[in-house]
């Protein structure tokens, strides 16, 4: 915590790994490289929250390598135990709308493309919190509505899905990357917080029920529809709350 503000996420520099303040829902994410609806097991993983500090083993290189590298250090660490299926989940298909894309898609630039450092993180503090995309993509949440920055629609979905009650796939084809602002109602809101492990008491009635996710995708040329979807999940046959010490 500095300045009243609070730092979470992944920073990769070098050979060091840190993960700050993520819950073992979001480790199981990364390690699996899943969204938080495709992880079946009990929900105090969504709530409580671990700091991991490593060094990354010689010769381990590359997005793929650093999974296995987390997904070990899991199953060693609180003894888990998981295998894999496909299940039929209800779901909303994100597609662009009948009277077309409404957002202009933003030209190509160096620091989006040229990205070599990871840094995922996020700081909150107030009323808001900033998540750093990295490679000057970022998304803001505020009190009624996110503002995006330089985002793909694959890498904001998984963030759509939080406030809604199913997880979304992405049906856009869009591969560009956009700016945006979204707005939502306060029980949207709630049902995001909660979802991250959060304490959504203490935000206040905002009003402006009128407004929500549904409503601010079409304004951008976008719909969701309700479907059915073949998802593959990881399911947690077993797993101890408290992992063993280094």
């Amino acid at each position: 915590m500095t300045n009243g503000q609070l730092s979470v996420g992944v920073h990769i520099d070098g050979a060091m790994v840190r993960c700050t303040y993520l819950t073992l829902l979001n480790y199981l994410d990364m390690a699996y490289d899943v969204k938080d609806y495709q992880i079946i097991g009990p929900d105090w993983m969504g709530g409580a929250h671990y700091d991991i500090v490593a060094k990354r083993p010689d010769g381990v290189e590359g997005e793929k390598a650093l999974r296995g590298m987390m997904a070990s250090l899991i199953e060693d660490r609180f003894h888990m135990t998981m295998h894999r299926e496909t299940r039929e989940l209800p779901a909303y298909a994100l597609v662009v709308g009948k009277s077309g894309l409404k957002m202009k898609e933003l030209p190509p630039d160096a620091e989006s493309e040229n990205q070599t450092k990871v840094d995922v993180s996020v700081t909150t503090g107030g009323r808001g919190a900033v998540v750093d995309l990295g490679g000057g993509s970022s998304i803001s949440y505020g009190l009624n509505k996110l503002e995006a920055h330089k985002v793909t629609i694959p890498s904001i979905i998984d963030s759509l899905s939080k406030f809604l009650d199913r997880p979304v796939v992405d049906e856009t084809g869009l591969t560009g990357r956009y700016n945006f602002t979204l707005e939502y109602s306060v029980d949207e809101l709630k049902t995001m917080v909660r979802g991250t492990g959060g304490d959504a008491s203490h935000i206040p009635d905002f009003g402006g029920d009128q407004v929500s996710i549904f409503t601010s995708v079409e304004s951008l040329g976008l719909k969701f529809e309700a479907k059915k979807t073949p998802v593959p999940v990881v399911v947690i046959d077993g797993i101890q709350k408290t992992p063993t010490a280094n």
